[in-house]
């Protein structure tokens, strides 16, 4: 236990946790809008199911993934599944807003969701974290373990959040479509394309957060003129 001791472990934690704070906004939101289409009652275990399995998925990617990151095609492969997550997520949002009732979604459903998302999403950000850790499966643990409350924090806030102002669920879905168009932009396939325009980057970024609320919203008010027709 000698390790304890040591500025270097200290000043490692350290480091973990506030890059799981900085890297965690965007998982808390889409924890959140896939939360929020549960009963109240369920919400709660979605959070906790969501955030703990979430946090194992990144310790088991910390191993592979600058491997998997080298795979040319897989982060296009990547982005375009959170694209159809926050089609989906909006799109729910839209259908609840045109119809006069909600309809509660199912807990394994998004809890689904959450995991997809965070898988695609944490892809990049677990390098940070192993960095951090410099080889100590101990200091990942630690620090990932330490930010589960975080990001349990930051969902049950972005829920409540939501629920008081809706703008924000069409915001946090055009944060996933934005990350989603980043994701995508960044394959090791496009590299070469995307560092002779920079603008490439950003630009993927803003199609995919306009293609997810916009979809979305017009997906969801299919559904709901079509569910007042029957």
């Amino acid at each position: 236990m000698e390790f304890l001791s040591t500025a270097d472990f200290w000043i490692g934690l350290v480091k973990i946790i506030w890059i799981n704070i900085i890297l965690s906004g965007d998982n808390a939101v889409v924890i959140a809008l896939a939360a929020r289409s549960l009963p109240p009652h369920q919400q709660k275990q979605a959070i906790l199911w969501g955030s703990g399995a979430a946090v194992v998925l990144r310790i088991v990617l910390t191993v592979v993934a600058a491997q998997l990151l080298a795979l040319s095609y897989l982060q296009i492969v990547g982005g375009l599944l959170l694209l159809w997550i926050g089609v989906q997520l909006m799109a729910d949002e839209e259908e609840e807003e045109e119809g006069e009732t909600k309809e509660y979604g199912n807990l394994m459903a998004a809890v689904r969701t959450i995991l997809i998302a965070d898988l695609v999403m944490s892809l990049d950000n677990v390098i940070a974290v192993a960095a951090a850790a410099k080889g100590s499966m101990l200091l990942l643990i630690l620090g990932l373990a330490i930010s589960i409350p975080l990001v349990i924090f930051g969902s049950t806030l972005m829920i409540k959040l939501m629920e008081r102002f809706p703008i924000i669920v069409t915001l946090g879905a055009g944060l996933i479509g934005w990350v989603g168009g980043e994701t995508i932009a960044s394959d090791v396939a496009l590299k070469p394309w995307v560092e002779g325009n920079g603008w490439v980057h950003y630009a993927a970024a803003a199609l995919g957060a306009v293609i997810v609320i916009g979809v979305g919203k017009m997906l969801g008010a299919k559904a709901a003129r079509e569910e007042h027709a029957t």
